[in-house]
């Protein structure tokens, strides 16, 4: 494989005969995402054809190019790239195209502003062969030169992100928005990334943890880079949309883990004022204002559990979410006539409640209403059955309209 194949990597396909554009067999593909990047791209193509030289490599370089105007284009093409030319606007968009344009079993893809040292293609590939499906680099571990990365991000930005990205999804790396990472084709046609912005980088992590894929990091060195511009990156904004859409990619955390609080918290509340007034010292004393506002917080808790159910559902039809988690197998149960009878006993436990007070107050000659605290306890389970049978409905057909499950439909 080394000696006797070509070691370069390939032009535009209109440039070169067919027996080299097509019949010749690819090791790996260097992906690179390019808006005016005149500065710096050229320096990418000369490390990454490089690397394939130094390691008997017979690879190829491809240059997804987002509308530059500065000559990105022609440089690249004079280096040997082969360039795609990507309408959609956008980090993911261009290397969405980049990628489905590549020719390897194996993709590297790296920013075009020679942050990255594409002599690192082979390491990349090595660990690929052992059997990994994505392998991530990690520049905390490698080094981060000075004036490469701004304060901001290296101290709080990355690592914060990072945590919550391994807090909700257990993916176990330690640089989560390293533009600088090798995959398998196989992987990457399972996953499904349709992010067109920077969260193609988050989607791709996320969506690879969720299916089970071999994941590990590789330590490598991010430079200052040489773009001669300012970067596209704006850090509370893509900071906000990182975090936003990690949160809308784990509705169990964003719903289900506030919503079970709520319920928890305002149940707890309910029934311990229920007998009576509690002294919380000799001054404070909680009364039927602070139940007031458990019954609140348990119907609040309820409707955000409810969300949590149609986000759900809606995640498992669109392929947000491919976990085997027990709710999946929860869902997989719950049918529209287990949400009507627990509805229905609830309301009619709340009503038949409500209706007992009624009936005392009017052998009182509708006096003065003491019962408050009965009122608002069964008055709960009322609403409570009410919102449980509409939210059953609304999620067999959200269930039915995206054939996904409920009753007799069954989950992808």
């Amino acid at each position: 494989m080394m000696g006797s194949r070509m070691k370069t990597t390939l032009a535009s396909e209109d440039a070169l005969p067919d027996s080299v554009s097509v019949a010749q067999p690819v090791d790996v593909s260097v992906v690179i995402p390019c808006l005016n990047e005149a500065n710096s791209l050229a320096h990418c193509v000369d490390k990454a054809m490089g690397a394939f030289r130094k390691a008997g490599l017979f690879g190829e370089v491809v240059v997804a190019d987002n509308g530059s105007t500065d000559g990105s284009v022609e440089l690249a093409e004079g280096r040997g790239a082969r360039v795609i030319h990507v309408a959609e606007r956008g980090y993911g968009a261009a290397l969405c195209a980049g990628i489905a344009a590549a020719r390897g079993p194996f993709i590297i893809m790296g920013d075009a502003d020679d942050s990255y040292d594409f002599a690192d293609v082979p390491r990349f590939v090595e660990k690929l062969r052992e059997g990994f499906d994505l392998v991530m680099g990690n520049r905390f571990r490698g080094g981060i030169k000075p004036g490469a990365m701004p304060r901001l991000h290296k101290y709080f930005g990355n690592p914060g992100l990072t945590a919550i990205l391994n807090t909700l999804f257990h993916v176990g790396i330690g640089d989560s928005y390293c533009g600088m990472r090798g995959f398998t084709r196989a992987l990457y046609d399972r996953l499904d990334v349709r992010s067109s912005g920077m969260e193609f980088a988050l989607e791709m992590i996320i969506k690879s943890a969720q299916i089970g894929a071999r994941i590990t990091e590789i330590p490598i060195v991010l430079w200052p880079d040489k773009r001669g511009r300012a970067p596209h990156l704006r850090s509370f904004r893509d900071g906000w949309r990182s975090l936003r859409f990690m949160l809308l990619y784990a509705p169990n955390w964003l719903f289900f883990l506030p919503g079970a609080l709520l319920v928890a918290m305002g149940l707890a509340i309910v029934f311990w004022l229920l007998p009576g007034p509690r002294a919380i010292t000799p001054r404070v004393t909680l009364d039927i204002h602070t139940m007031i506002f458990g019954v609140i917080f348990t119907l609040m808790g309820a409707q955000i559990l409810s969300i949590g159910a149609f986000a759900k559902v809606f995640s498992y039809a669109e392929r947000f979410d491919r976990g085997t988690v027990s709710l999946k197998r929860v869902l997989r149960r719950v049918t529209l006539e287990s949400g009507l009878l627990l509805g229905g006993f609830l309301f009619l436990a709340g009503f038949a409640g409500c209706a007992w007070v009624t009936w005392r107050w009017a052998a009182s000659s509708f006096g003065p209403l003491f019962e408050v605290r009965q009122i608002l306890f069964w008055s709960m389970w009322l609403f409570l059955g009410v919102q449980v049978i509409f939210a059953s409905f609304f999620l067999s057909m959200l269930g039915i309209s995206r054939g996904t499950y409920i009753g007799d439909y069954d989950l992808k």
